[in-house]
């Protein structure tokens, strides 16, 4: 997949269960690939999907993170926006490796499409349009950082009369 659709599904998810971790969750789920530019950088050459796309890890990682030691839940964000990169890659067509033991590559759903194809991009509005919808249905008042509930904001006293009026049929 490509970077964006990462940081769409990523940002999304994460958005809607913890808005302050946003940054570290998108951060994680572009983390294998720049972790592959990095160790270019440093001379040692990887294989895309390789050793920075290792399933077991990643998962490993953000159950460590969750469950045992974390520091604010910024390292939990971080390895479960990985999960993300992870899984969303494992729908392509070459998947990810599931385990450095073996040779064998991990895909969701039959590894269907190609990085680039326009499910990809349908893929993650979906993603998005779903956790945005079950964010509503649920009640939470997560991240929504472009619909303003401007009768609250006129009822809180932040914004006055004038403004509510100019502003109480906009969405956006």
């Amino acid at each position: 997949m490509k970077w964006l659709n990462h940081t769409l599904i990523a940002g999304a998810a994460c958005a809607v269960i913890s808005p302050p971790h946003v940054a570290a969750c998108v951060a994680g789920a572009t983390a294998p690939d720049w972790l592959e530019y990095l160790f270019k950088l440093s001379g040692r050459h990887i294989k895309h999907r390789g050793p920075t796309h290792i399933l077991s890890h990643w998962l490993i990682a953000a159950t460590a993170f969750t469950f045992v030691w974390d520091y604010h839940g910024l390292l939990a964000a971080f390895a479960w926006g990985g999960v993300s990169h992870i899984l969303t890659d494992a729908l392509t067509v070459s998947g990810v490796p599931f385990s450095p033991l073996s040779d064998r590559r991990f895909h969701l759903f039959g590894g269907r499409f190609r990085t680039g194809d326009p499910i990809e991009y349908a893929i993650a509005a979906a993603v998005v349009i779903a956790v945005i919808g079950l964010s509503h249905v649920t009640g939470g008042a997560g991240f929504a950082p472009f619909f303003f509930d401007w009768g609250g904001l006129y009822q809180q006293g932040v914004i006055d009369g004038a403004e509510w009026k100019a502003n109480r049929f906009r969405l956006i």
